[in-house]
């Protein structure tokens, strides 16, 4: 993946692309993602055992690339191989690379937020 600096919190551009362009699909995806994020998200603590953040950074992962949210999706990456090497990552380690995760996820969600907000209006817009 590209420098993280360089990558959208969320590329509607790849959401379109995911979804065919349909804005009920669009926004019907976006609420599973949220509803993904709520969920996995409670499993990202650096105290648990590695695995289990490693497979919850995994699930976020994908659940990122569907909607475009490619900056989350490269945390989510450093995350899970962290969290899958050999050698686990102390807890201060893991404690970065979750709150990488975890602020990625904030901002993505807010973005997602916003994305609805549009995607809805402009729906209403073009159904007036």
């Amino acid at each position: 993946m590209p420098a993280e600096t360089s990558l959208p919190v969320l590329d509607l551009d790849h959401l379109a692309a995911m979804t065919g362009g349909d804005t009920e699909l669009s926004l019907e995806v976006i609420g599973i993602f949220r509803e993904q994020a709520q969920l996995w998200s409670r499993l990202l603590d650096p105290r648990a055992e590695a695995r289990q953040w490693a497979d919850a950074a995994h699930t976020l992962k994908g659940a990122s690339l569907g909607i475009g949210a490619l900056k989350l999706a490269a945390a989510c990456e450093r995350a899970e191989k962290a969290g899958r090497s050999h050698t686990a990552p102390s807890p201060a380690h893991a404690s970065v690379l979750l709150g990488d995760v975890k602020d990625a996820l904030g901002e993505t969600l807010e973005a997602a937020a916003r994305a609805v907000y549009d995607l809805a209006s402009a729906a209403k817009r073009s159904a007036s």
